[in-house]
Parts: structure tokens; sequence; C-alpha cells
């Protein structure tokens, strides 16, 4: 909860600041969310090559390892599908860019933000941190009443960081694995899936 309160009020400040005109001209005419997309990017590289038992769950768990960030992806989209048809003002393809950020809300959203709009760079940064919290705040409950796997796939990417305690402690150690590699996978599908939502996907 710690991390997600300090980007949520990193956040904040950053709205009040900019609102009130606080911000260096030079910060804004730079771009800066481009530059903190490319470091993003890089330390997302470094963080997954840096853990070498990426390949040692792969030839462990097998196949069946990468059926469960399927369901998630599946889950997540159907999800998006569904409340399509109550949420006016923003298209099939936005809400489905938005989530297939996955809980990785400081990539989805600067990406968002970069090819599309601020407003749904707003919204995927919201959606996603709330997606973060839920699985903080009920992964027991999520156990209780869906099973191990399930806050593992509501975490989304996060389950390889910031939520990965509240599962091994809700779900059990033996599933630490489990949520890294689902982690890991989405991780690495975050930047391809909400680049093809906002560029290819009709």
């Amino acid at each position: 909860m710690i991390n997600s309160l300090k980007i949520l009020l990193a956040f904040t400040m950053g709205v009040l600041l900019g609102y009130a005109g606080w911000i260096p001209g030079f910060v804004i005419d730079t771009n800066p969310g481009k530059y903190a997309l490319y470091a993003l990017m890089f330390l997302v590289g470094v963080s997954i090559g840096a853990d070498h038992r990426s390949l040692s769950l792969i030839r462990e768990g097998g196949f069946r390892l990468f059926l469960i960030p399927v369901a998630t992806i599946s889950g997540t989209f159907a999800g998006v599908l569904l409340m399509a048809n109550f949420i006016g003002g923003v298209s099939l393809r936005e809400g489905l860019a938005v989530g297939a950020g996955f809980g990785y809300y400081s990539l989805s959203s600067i990406m968002i933000t970069q090819m599309h709009s601020e407003a749904l760079g707003v919204v995927a940064l919201l959606s996603n941190v709330i997606r973060e919290i839920i699985t903080l705040v009920m992964a027991p409950l999520m156990v209780l009443w869906f099973g191990k796997l399930a806050p593992i796939s509501a975490a989304g990417a996060t389950s390889m960081d910031t939520t990965l305690p509240i599962i091994t402690s809700a779900a059990g150690k033996e599933f630490a694995i489990i949520a890294l590699f689902h982690g890991i996978v989405l991780t690495i599908l975050v930047p391809l899936l909400v680049a093809f939502m906002l560029t290819a996907f009709i």
C-alpha cells in the first residue's frame, strides 16, 4: 500500500504544481515524458535480464505456466468489452489500450499519453493503480472466494514486484514462482499490446 500511496501522492503533487504554474517552462518544453519512457523501457529490460530465474522457470513449469498470463489477458479484455457497453466517451480501442496496462501504471500511462492523449493517460494511470490497490487489499479474500491463482491474475504485471509479498502471504510461498513468471510475461507484453491497441487495432 505504501508504494501505491507514494505514486498517488506524486501524481497529485504534479497536478497541483502544473495547475499552479510552478513547473519551469524548459521542463515542459523538453517533453520529459518521452525520456521517462525511454528510461522505463531500459529499466524493464535490466530487471528482466538480471533475473536469472526466468529461464529456469520456463524449463520447470513448461507450457502450463503460460496459461495463467493468457487467462489474465483474456479476462481483462473480456472485462473491457463488457464495461464498454456502460461507459460513454471512451472508444473500445481506448478501453483496450487502458486495460492492456495490466496494472503497470507507470509505463502504460506514459505510453498512452505520448501516443494518444493526456486525458486517456490519466485514465490509464488511475485504473491501473486502482487494480494494484484492489489486489493489495483484497488478496486474502480473493484466495478464499476464487482460489490461489486469483490474486496473481488480479495483480497483472505487478505480481512480479509490488504485490508479490501479499500474494505469497495469502496464497502460499509455493505460488511465488508462478507469480514472478506471470508478472515477467505481462511486463514484456504491456508495451507491445498498448502500442498495438492504439495503432493497429480497428
